[in-house]
């Protein structure tokens, strides 16, 4: 065995090898900067810009690729995704970065493949010069590449606060950002009035994200504010949709930036599965070259407004968006609101402004200095001829115009490399007539560095020249939040007429119209028949009493489809109910409107409100749903008053309507008395007087209660007795 193996601690490896990736990562690769961009995103423009394309033709995109491997060594998949991301073709961007020719794949689908870069071309668009008028003038700083080859700049010296107008997704380690899009227009604005007044309202001004995809923002003040001011939050954008009422079509025009087609299409076809919505008949991806289309197809009849806000609420149709406003500021990850954000740009604009100002004093400082080093020469050309032609060695040239014309080396430098054919008045006086004109300049950029105010007016006029020439209207309406349609539960249910059958055996089926069409058998088991055939819609709901005085309520909806061919689903199984008990009858309510009788053998009747069966919470069970003082004959529902026919055991009648039955308060009662039982006589039966075949119903009508009578001799012939 090895005894010179070294054995490592886990922890400390972590922080020796981890700990350096992470900050790596979070600094170099997946945090953007103040000016908006990545580092991969400012390597691939800054190659372009050095390889001409600001100005020049298309090139392929292969060729920026390679080139742009010089700066950034992960691999050219890995840049050419970058660069998809960033073009006029692609459509993720407010602002594309880049100018495309060819296939480079769309942000709103998931399966439109970009083609390979050999065979797609691109160059920088216009708006890129707002990033590069100012990169030769040290306005911002320089560091060597990977391989310290050449230099690349640590940021861009953006014009306009490119970090609030292009979105920006960042996976780090232990963190992350994301940053979405607002309106060039709107954020120019914004930035103009913030510098003017720190304390100025941003909401009054800039008055909401906007994405390239764009859709409806749905706005909640609250929400807006909270991100504006903490850089965290969420809010929802949906789809726009065209209803084509001649062609019986939806047209899904604009989808949520956050999604793609393929994923909405993809739901849509399983809630058809599922059979969540019945109204589609047919979806597809009708895209073409005029941009983004879903088309789908409904039934006639369709309630447009309600099958959308289904598909609001159960497909990405409807999306979050949730803000991570995550920048790297100084080389530190700070998540800062809108407002802070900002005034960190302000601060970082003012920098480069006060860089290039000094940049270009320093140049014009260095040019006069040369021009009065001319100046000085004008007053005796022939000496300064004769100095250099008395000048034995090259070397003494300079020291001695130094020593002739009291001047310094660079000026002595700058004489010396006249050509002999400019060594004349004219030119000379041409040249230092700009002194004036210089020291004037010099005297007002002087004044400007010193002031922050006059860097603030460079800069909003820039905002304003950059608004007016690439600014553009809002791509995603905003809809306020008390403007949408609240959708509850019960609107998301689809609806439609069925029937329920409860079978002596305690099975339940639930069929819909068009399922019975054609099929009036239905399969039950051997000896098991049809208790109750109940009409009612997929909304409602049911309650099924039971001989043990409780009844168990169940929405229809959560009740599984069936088929005629199937038995239905087992209540028991179902509803969990004792083995000795059973379901002597079921109701079908929507709105609970309407009353219950009950009738009992010795002839009561106790008549409650429907809605007293009704629960603000979704209880299941109720018990002492009837009176138990005695045995039961039957039980009925009904919305309006009625007449009944009270049948004996001896055969004897009793008609009467049932608005002389009180409503009694409790489920409980024994109700009223209705039928007064003769000796050896009981209620036997109740029907509706319909159901009868009665000559003259008023011969068997009394006000209750009241005895049966006996059946006229007209009656019993036609039931042949």
């Amino acid at each position: 065995m090895d005894t010179n193996i070294k054995q490592m601690n886990v922890i400390d490896t972590i922080e020796s090898n981890y700990m350096p990736y992470s900050m790596s990562v979070i600094v170099s690769r997946a945090l953007p900067e103040i000016d908006g961009l990545k580092p991969s995103h400012r390597k691939l423009l800054y190659t372009m810009y050095k390889m001409g394309l600001l100005k020049g033709t298309k090139t392929k995109s292969a060729n920026i690729v390679g080139q742009t491997m010089k700066l950034n060594p992960h691999g050219d998949m890995a840049i050419y995704q970058t660069m998809v991301r960033l073009t006029r073709g692609n459509e993720t961007l407010l602002h594309p970065y880049i100018d495309s020719k060819g296939n480079f794949g769309k942000r709103y689908s998931r399966d439109m493949a970009f083609a390979a870069p050999r065979y797609t071309e691109a160059k920088l668009d216009k708006i890129c010069e707002e990033f590069f008028s100012e990169i030769g003038k040290n306005t911002v700083e320089f560091i060597p590449n990977y391989d310290n080859t050449m230099d690349e700049p640590t940021l861009l010296p953006t014009t306009f606060p490119n970090i609030l107008v292009s979105p920006n997704l960042g996976i780090a380690v232990g963190m992350a950002s994301n940053i979405c899009s607002f309106n060039l227009k709107e954020i120019c604005n914004t930035t103009i009035q913030l510098m003017k007044n720190e304390n100025v309202d941003l909401m009054k001004y800039l008055k909401a994200p906007d994405f390239s995809t764009g859709g409806e923002l749905i706005y909640n003040q609250n929400d807006m504010e909270k991100i504006y001011d903490e850089g965290k939050g969420s809010f929802y954008i949906r789809g726009k949709y065209k209803y084509d009422k001649g062609n019986r079509c939806i047209d899904i025009v604009e989808i949520p930036y956050t999604t793609n087609a393929e994923t909405i299409i993809d739901q849509i076809i399983e809630l058809v599965k599922a059979d969540k919505i019945r109204d589609i008949t047919d979806v597809r991806d009708e895209t073409d070259k005029n941009g983004l289309k879903i088309t789908i197809d409904i039934k006639k009849g369709t309630n447009v407004e309600q099958l959308m806000l289904k598909l609001f609420k159960y497909t990405k149709l409807q999306d979050s968006f949730s803000c991570n406003f995550n920048i790297l500021i100084n080389g530190y990850p700070k998540v800062l609101g809108v407002r802070t954000i900002l005034l960190e740009w302000i601060a970082f604009r003012m920098g480069c402004i006060k860089k290039g100002l000094q940049y270009d004093y320093d140049r014009k400082s260095e040019k006069l200095h040369l021009l009065k080093g001319l100046e000085k020469i004008l007053l005796d050309l022939d000496k300064a001829v004769q100095i250099v032609r008395d000048t034995e060695k090259d070397k003494d040239v300079i020291p001695n115009l130094m020593k002739g014309f009291s001047v310094d080396e660079l000026q002595a430098e700058f004489i010396a490399e006249i050509k002999l054919r400019n060594f004349n008045q004219e030119y000379i006086l041409t040249k230092t007539k700009d002194s004036n004109n210089l020291e004037n300049e010099l005297k007002e950029l002087e004044e400007t560095l010193n002031n922050d105010e006059n860097i603030k007016k460079i800069i909003m006029k820039q905002l304003s020249v950059v608004s007016k020439k690439y600014g553009q209207d809002r791509k995603t309406e905003i809809i306020e939040e008390h403007a949408i349609e609240e959708i509850t539960q019960e609107d998301l249910i689809e609806d439609y007429d069925l029937k329920l059958f409860l079978t002596n055996e305690g099975y339940l089926k639930k069929i819909s119209l068009a399922s019975l069409r054609g099929y009036n058998e239905q399969k039950l088991k051997e000896e098991d028949f049809i208790l109750q055939e109940v009409e009612a819609t997929n909304k409602s709901e049911i309650l099924l009493f039971t001989n043990k005085h409780r009844v168990y309520k169940k929405k229809v909806h959560e009740l599984e489809d069936n088929k005629s061919s199937s038995l239905g689903q087992y209540l028991q199984n179902l509803l969990g109910f004792d083995d000795d008990e059973r379901i002597i009858h079921m109701v079908a309510t929507i709105d609970y409107s309407g009353h219950m009788l009950f009738f009992f053998k010795k002839g009561n009747c106790t008549k409650i409100l429907l809605s007293s069966y009704e629960t603000k919470t979704n209880r299941t069970q109720l018990v002492n749903a009837y009176s138990d003082h005695d045995e039961l004959v039957c039980m009925m529902a009904m919305k309006e008053e009625l007449d009944l026919v009270a049948i004996s055991t001896t055969q004897k009648i009793l008609i009467f309507n049932t608005d002389q039955i009180e409503v009694k308060a409790t489920r409980k009662s024994s109700g009223v008395k209705v039928l007064t039982p003769q000796k050896r006589s009981t209620l036997g039966e109740i029907k509706i007087l319909e159901e009868g075949n009665y000559k003259n119903p008023d011969d068997y009508r009394s006000t209750i209660p009241s005895m049966a009578g006996s059946l006229r001799k007209k009656d019993k012939e036609n039931r042949g007795l």
